[in-house]
């Protein structure tokens, strides 16, 4: 599994895509850290007269993570595209379901993979906050909450990638799939106007907002859980069925 994991993180590195959507990510959240930083020292005389003014953490942090939730959204669907779907693509797929691995370890094996891709992007996001350590103080229980929530976000993102790419033989196809899949889920907030609906339950980026304010609710933590296993089971399923039918 840890082997499958290892070869799933160097095909990122090794593919020009890897390193773009690594390149991009860094500019775009590089871009927001910048703009959310000049805001805070604009506004820093009219802060310094609040008695309980907000610091650097909730004005540039908040906002960065906030953003990054949302680019991750739409570019973990580019990186799971490929886990499974080109195995099929490239008529590997036999070679891999022939193997002595089972289903668990190669679903987990791709999962890690990427999720070790993503914790990169989630650690230099963090390094970047970090950096306003040089000019003061910061709120690092909070910034901790989202750092913890963009994990959790992440694996519940990969793992609902997995499944859509267990679904087809097209890459692109298993990319749009995952990428309707999560912005469906995103425009529960904007589509379902009762506050005390339902539906709000499954709003993976509403469960972020907690871990964004810096409220660690076992709630959202058991969730994003939840539902990350539950589409690793259904990979793993899949899979499973089409290792039986040969």
């Amino acid at each position: 599994m840890l082997a499958l994991a290892a070869k799933e993180l160097r095909a990122l590195f090794v593919a020009p895509l890897g390193w773009v959507v690594l390149a991009l990510l860094q500019i775009i959240l590089a871009w927001i850290f910048l703009a959310r930083l000049d805001v805070f020292l604009q506004i820093q005389p009219q802060l310094s007269q609040l008695p309980t003014a907000p610091g650097a953490t909730e004005i540039i942090v908040m906002p960065l993570f906030a953003a990054a939730a949302g680019v991750l959204l739409m570019a973990v669907p580019l990186l799971t595209m490929r886990s499974i779907a080109e195995e099929r693509r490239q008529q590997t797929m036999a070679f891999l379901l022939s193997s002595p691995l089972s289903m668990t370890a190669i679903v987990l094996g791709k999962f890690l993979g990427l999720m070790a891709f993503l914790l990169i992007v989630v650690a230099l996001a963090g390094a970047m906050s970090l950096t306003l350590f040089a000019g003061g103080t910061m709120d690092i229980g909070l910034l901790l909450a989202n750092l913890l929530g963009l994990v959790l976000l992440s694996a519940s993102f990969v793992a609902a990638g997995i499944y859509v790419s267990c679904l087809t033989a097209q890459p692109v196809v298993a990319a749009i799939g995952a990428l309707a899949l999560l912005v469906g889920l995103a425009l529960i907030d904007f589509s379902v106007s009762d506050p005390r609906s339902p539906l709000h339950v499954f709003s993976l980026l509403r469960h972020f907002g907690g871990f964004n304010k810096g409220v660690l609710d076992t709630a959202d933590i058991a969730f994003c859980l939840l539902f990350a296993i539950l589409f690793l089971v259904l990979a793993i399923r899949r899979l499973h069925g089409e290792r039986l039918r040969g």
